[in-house]
C-alpha cells in the first residue's frame, strides 16, 4: 500500500495533487482505511505514471479523458481519444510539409531577378492565374494586406505582398483553409520572410518529433497500466 505522499514523491508532485487526481477520476478509486485515509496500490502507481506520461504527447485535457475512460472500463473510448491526437499530429506534419515546400519554392524564386515595383490587383491576379475577386477574398480573410494608392484608392501589392500571395496560392492548391493560410502568413511576416521562417520551421519539426516520441512513451505506460491492473473498473466493455 502507498500513501499519497509516496506516489507524489516519485514524480515531484504534492500529495494533494495525487488526491485531486483520484477525486477527478484520473486515478481509479482508492480504498479507505479505518481512519478514512486513502490507500493507494501499485495499480494507482501505474495509473499515475501512465497519466503523467500521456500529458507531453496528448495534453492535459485529452490525457484526463483517456484515463477516465480507461478507469470506467471504456477502453474503446480511450483509444478513440488517442486516435484523435494522432490524427492531429499527422495533420500538423502535413501542414508543416506543405509550408516547408512552399517556403523553399519562394526562397528559390526570390533568388531570380524580379521587379521591385508594386503591382495592381489585375497584374497580380494574372500572375497567379486567379480572379481579382479571389485576391479580395484573401484580403478579407487576413491573408493579404495591400495598401491603397493615395490618388486612385486602388489596391497596390508590394513585392512582399506578392510573395505572400504566391505562398497563399500554393497552400490553397494544397487544400488548406483560408484561416489556416492566414496563420501561416502571419508567421512569415513576423519572421521577416521565408528565410528567417525556415529556422522557425525546423523548431516546429523538432517539437512534432518530440510530441510523437512522447505519444509512444505514453502508450507504453498506458499499456502497462491496463495490462497490470485487476478488478472490474478497467476491464474492457
Amino acid at each position: 500500500m502507498h500513501r499519497p505522499a509516496d506516489l507524489a514523491r516519485v514524480h515531484g508532485l504534492s500529495a494533494q495533487a495525487v488526491r485531486n487526481y483520484e477525486r477527478d477520476g484520473v486515478l481509479p478509486p482508492a480504498e479507505r482505511n479505518s481512519n478514512g485515509y486513502r490507500r493507494f496500490t501499485d495499480v494507482h502507481a501505474r495509473a499515475l505514471s501512465a497519466y503523467l506520461a500521456l500529458i507531453p504527447g496528448h495534453g492535459y485535457a485529452a490525457s484526463g479523458e483517456i484515463m477516465r475512460a480507461v478507469n470506467r472500463g471504456e477502453i474503446d473510448t480511450a483509444l478513440r481519444t488517442i486516435d484523435h491526437s494522432h490524427a492531429l499530429l499527422q495533420r500538423d506534419r502535413e501542414t508543416l510539409d506543405a509550408v516547408e515546400a512552399a517556403v523553399a519554392l519562394l526562397a528559390g524564386t526570390q533568388r531570380e531577378p524580379q521587379t521591385r515595383t508594386a503591382l495592381p490587383i489585375s497584374a497580380l491576379a494574372h500572375r497567379l492565374g486567379v480572379r481579382p475577386a479571389t485576391l479580395r477574398k484573401w484580403e478579407r480573410a487576413g491573408i493579404l494586406q495591400p495598401v491603397r494608392d493615395p490618388a486612385t484608392r486602388y489596391r497596390v501589392y508590394s513585392p512582399d505582398d506578392v510573395r505572400d500571395a504566391e505562398l497563399a496560392h500554393l497552400l490553397r492548391r494544397g487544400g488548406y483553409r483560408l484561416d489556416h493560410i492566414a496563420g501561416v502568413l502571419r508567421r512569415v511576416r513576423a519572421a521577416g520572410g521565408p528565410e528567417p521562417l525556415a529556422a522557425s520551421l525546423r523548431q516546429w519539426r523538432e517539437r512534432l518529433t518530440e510530441r510523437g516520441r512522447a505519444m509512444l512513451t505514453g502508450a507504453a505506460r498506458l499499456a502497462e497500466y491496463i495490462d497490470g491492473a485487476t478488478g472490474p473498473t478497467i476491464r474492457p466493455r
